[in-house]
């Protein structure tokens, strides 16, 4: 009817806010508002649409061309956007496969059905396409791809349709290894396996990607067997989240790590080869200088604070003043009015505050904090540190409070020192639970037992 003209605009306008009135009650700014988001509806028939009508003797590689120069030209498309283009095309049934895997990766199905839900990873469909590229074509710069699928050699610019069809068929057997769900679902064993157990530890969605990629790569490609090979992707995943690997730059990152597989003949080269890699980053100096440095934030999902938690996981630490594993606290599976477990001030706010720390970056280091059972959050309120820990070490044997000031990296006499100091002094004990989470993925490997000490095995 606002369309039609039967009625004047103006005379709609007040039949409906008339009709609206009788119905509900709103102020003179709501009515404003509706006015003019009714003006604004009426004014559509007004909006000018562009049609570009294509010749019927057009081909197929053209018709992607124009779709992604007008594109283009508004909100620019990136580059797998391109490539999902030139799927509409000559592979509708790819890009369509890749939509309903991210849907599905979103949804949970009845416990008889298999799914590709999961609690750590909803992909996008431009994260599985480029777990595709990197299989089958050993490619992470996109746009490299996008050429390669139109037919294009590189090395003589021409373009082929055969050429075409070909790479096409490599990111079809390639999309189908990365879309299996038994794949899917062993690669979140080795995430797990690195201690990561929660999406919300997860800070980069591009560590996952590339992290899957190389799973699938050990797999097909150089056929390492599944407990070796969810071993060298746990310690992989742990190194790039820790480090923030492919942050900045990623897809150059990346194509340099595909590039270093050129040499790779077998499985235990690629193990050798993973294994190198992540030797020659966690060197003696990161450990001691960097993670302690990068600790020295209040950012809430910093990668070297889930990897602090990563690590209590991988060794079992139970909660601070808990007979509870921190693994199960954290689960995603307990869901109250309360989380099982919440960040505490091991320095509480208002006691710092008291004491004259009142910046929020100095009260809210990371290293101030400490996962406890909310109910003894709640209970040690504002009290000093010496005040309230006597408390709760009551609760627990000389051997428990040593595991636990291990676990939670407290220094001797905490409670007593100088909030500069016990930062300083925790930021490096923190790396070291760190590191020793790292190493005990190794410890396990071979078949080590359970172990713990400020650095050193039991």
């Amino acid at each position: 009817n606002l369309w039609s003209g039967s009625v004047p605009r103006h005379r709609y306008v007040k039949d409906f806010l008339a009709t609206l009135k009788e119905k509900q009650e709103f102020d003179d700014d709501e009515e404003d508002r509706l006015f003019e988001s009714i003006d604004q509806l009426y004014d559509l028939q007004a909006y000018p649409f562009t049609a570009l009508e294509l010749s019927r003797t057009v081909n197929e590689q053209d018709v992607a061309d124009v779709f992604v120069r007008i594109n283009s030209q508004g909100t620019l498309l990136n580059q797998s956007d391109f490539i999902l283009t030139l799927m509409s095309v000559f592979w509708d049934e790819g890009r369509i496969q890749l939509e309903a895997f991210s849907r599905e990766a979103r949804e949970p199905a009845p416990l008889s059905e298999s799914s590709a839900y999961n609690t750590l990873f909803q992909p996008d469909p431009d994260h599985m396409l480029r777990v595709a590229i990197g299989l089958g074509f050993r490619r992470a710069r996109l746009h490299f791809v996008y050429n390669i699928l139109r037919g294009k050699d590189l090395e003589t610019g021409k373009f082929s349709d055969e050429r075409r069809n070909d790479q096409f068929q490599v990111l079809k057997v390639a999309q189908s290894t990365v879309l299996d769900l038994q794949n899917w679902h062993d690669f979140f064993k080795a995430i797990l396996s690195a201690g990561y157990r929660r999406l919300d530890m997860i800070s980069s969605k591009v560590a996952l990607v590339y992290a899957y990629t190389f799973y699938l790569i050990g797999k097909k490609d150089f056929g390492v067997k599944e407990f070796e090979l969810r071993s060298v992707i746990a310690r992989w995943f742990y190194m790039s989240a820790l480090t923030a690997r492919y942050s900045s730059s990623p897809e150059s990152i990346m194509e340099q790590d595909l590039n270093n597989l050129r040499d790779v003949k077998n499985a235990s080269g690629f193990i050798e080869l993973l294994n190198k890699t992540i030797q020659d980053t966690f060197t003696d100096d990161y450990w001691e200088i960097t993670v302690p440095n990068n600790l020295a934030t209040t950012a809430a999902r910093g990668p070297s604070l889930f990897a602090y938690y990563a690590a209590q996981n991988l060794m079992g630490a139970r909660g601070l003043f808990s007979n509870i594993k921190v693994s199960d606290l954290i689960d995603t599976g307990l869901r109250a009015k309360k989380s099982a477990l919440e960040r505490h001030h091991l320095f509480p706010k208002a006691y710092l505050k008291r004491e004259g720390v009142v910046e929020r970056r100095d009260i809210n280091q990371i290293a101030n904090y400490a996962l406890i059972e909310w109910q003894d959050n709640i209970a040690i309120s504002d009290q000093a540190p010496a005040e309230y820990l006597s408390e709760y070490l009551n609760r627990f044997s000389k051997d428990e409070i040593a595991e636990m000031y291990y676990w939670h990296a407290l220094p001797e006499g905490w409670q007593d020192m100088k909030y500069v100091d016990f930062l300083q002094a925790r930021r490096k004990l923190m790396a070291i639970i760190i590191r020793d989470g790292f190493n005990s993925m190794n410890e396990k490997d071979n078949g080590g037992s359970k172990w713990w000490s400020r650095g050193n095995k039991k």
